[in-house]
């Protein structure tokens, strides 16, 4: 069965994971939208894909701060009540044999102050974000430009939050570094016209990433750190990077320097060529190491391949899980999956 090499179970750093699929992080916006908290229902859903035999859980982004809430019902790792509803998560994965790590995630300039207790959005420069906010259908406000003060407290929420999440039984945490969010907003000359240390060339834009990672894994082990890039914008869903290997190398060397040991390069289309004939994630392994998370509508055939010719070494899913909370046994017992409907998975937890 071509299925095979998806099935084992693979060694990840200090992770020992039942197979090599990883369940993408998805929004899924069922905590509890005043006090952050989740629930039996996500629960649930998790307990479920690790019973299932999903190697790594990444979960949906869980916000390090209010100001970095980017629509309704989203998940906190910032108070005490949010870590304990969050252990219960973890005890129910651990107790089917899972390792599920939390992904951290920050909106910066992509969210209103109606999200975030009448605080501005946080941006490394005041520059508006075109279309509306997700869910509250108002147009993104006006950031605040983040002094130095602001900045030195974003990566203190981050290094909290990972050590909450460290606190609650989770395995690790993933830093979402991608789609136009905060970190991202300072790693893109788009949005961070800055002239100070954290503007100007690609390695100061990268200053506020390197400093999160840098203080995360100082706490909880590099090891157990896992970033997510990419070149894709969500409010800007034509950006470009003008020269993709300039930019991949700047990132690759950052991500030496910190000793990461794990990545997710994050693509919609994992065989869509980038750069003369070559994707994403070709590039990236070319110049890379280390563990490799692939995803973009990944197939369990077209991940196969990829394991074999070396491009990456776990392969996320979204949403065929969200329809398929019995995902690997379909894949063991070649059955057919069913199809995503966004209507109807989207609109419950299953």
């Amino acid at each position: 069965m071509i299925n095979n090499e998806l099935l084992q179970p693979v060694r990840i750093g200090p992770w020992q994971l039942q197979t090599r699929i990883v369940m993408a992080p998805m929004t899924r916006s069922f905590a509890n939208d005043v006090t952050g908290t989740v629930g039996e229902d996500v629960i649930a859903y998790y307990q479920r894909r690790a019973e299932d035999g999903i190697g790594l859980i990444i979960t949906e982004g869980i916000i390090p701060t209010i100001q970095g809430k980017g629509t309704f019902g989203v998940p906190g790792l910032y108070t005490s009540e949010q870590v304990s509803a969050w252990r219960k998560v973890t005890e129910a994965v651990h107790e089917k044999g899972g390792t599920i790590i939390a992904q951290l995630w920050h909106v910066g300039r992509l969210t209103h102050p109606d999200l975030t207790g009448g605080r501005p959005p946080l941006a490394p420069s005041a520059l508006r974000a075109e279309g509306l906010v997700h869910r509250l259908r108002k147009p993104y406000a006006m950031p605040k430009e983040m002094t130095n003060e602001d900045i030195r407290m974003t990566v203190h929420h981050f290094k909290q939050a990972a050590n909450n999440a460290i606190q609650a039984g989770f395995d690790g945490v993933e830093i979402h570094g991608a789609h136009g969010y905060l970190i991202d907003q300072f790693a893109s000359e788009s949005t961070n016209r800055r002239t100070d240390g954290y503007g100007g060339h690609r390695t100061q834009r990268l200053r506020l990433m390197r400093e999160i990672l840098s203080a995360i894994g100082e706490d909880i082990g590099m090891e157990r750190v896992v970033l997510r890039f990419s070149e894709l914008k969500d409010d800007e869903p034509s950006f470009r990077w003008l020269d993709p290997i300039a930019e991949i190398e700047s990132y690759i060397e950052m991500f030496h320097e910190v000793g990461l040991q794990v990545i997710h390069p994050s693509t919609n289309h994992f065989s869509q060529p980038m750069w003369e004939g070559l994707t994403f994630h070709e590039l990236v392994r070319s110049r890379w190491e280390g563990y490799i998370i692939g995803v973009g509508n990944l197939t369990p055939d077209s991940a196969v391949t990829a394991f074999r010719s070396g491009v990456i070494d776990l392969a996320a899913f979204g949403r065929p899980l969200l329809a398929n909370n019995d995902f690997v046994n379909r894949l063991k017992n070649g059955l057919p999956l069913n199809p995503y409907n966004s209507a109807i998975h989207l609109a419950q937890l299953i």
